[in-house]
Order: structure tokens, then C-alpha cells, then sequence
């Protein structure tokens, strides 16, 4: 083990560096959020807000990549089936 290199260093902790798709998955699901929760404060729909809380910040203790975009389709969709209708 060479101490110089933190990329070793870290894989001998027990630690990985995320996948490129984890990587585009969390930043793809913040953005949605982000414009949920905006659309959800300027239509002042709280619902549709804290889905997009949610959906911004359920990344960070999303483990593995297909559980990722799991919460993140389930989140979407509990949005879309939230959102005002026009009848």
C-alpha cells in the first residue's frame, strides 16, 4: 500500500468510487427536484415541494445505482401523479 496514492488508500479502507451512471443518476434526479421544488413553492402545491426535497437529496443514502433510479422513477411519477390537472 502506497501512502502517496489516495485512490489505493481509499480501496484498502473499504471505500469505492461511485459509478459514471450513479454520478449522471443523482445529478439528473437533484435537477428534476430542484425544478420541482420550485414549481411546487411558485404554484404553492407543498406536496409537489417536498417531493422535490426528497427527489433532490435521497442520493446521498441511495446505495447502489438500480436503487437509485428506482427512488428516483417512483419519486417522478409520485410528482406527475401529483400535479395539478386541467379539467
Amino acid at each position: 500500500m502506497d501512502p502517496a496514492n489516495p485512490i489505493a488508500l481509499a480501496k484498502h479502507a473499504g471505500l469505492t468510487l461511485p459509478s459514471p451512471a450513479w454520478i449522471l443518476g443523482c445529478i439528473l434526479f437533484s435537477l428534476v427536484g430542484f425544478a420541482a421544488w420550485r414549481y411546487g413553492k411558485v404554484m404553492q402545491l407543498p406536496r409537489i415541494r417536498w417531493l422535490g426535497v426528497a427527489l433532490m437529496f435521497y442520493g446521498y443514502v441511495a446505495g447502489p445505482t438500480w436503487l437509485l433510479y428506482g427512488i428516483g422513477f417512483v419519486l417522478c411519477a409520485a410528482i406527475w401523479w401529483n400535479r395539478p390537472r386541467r379539467d
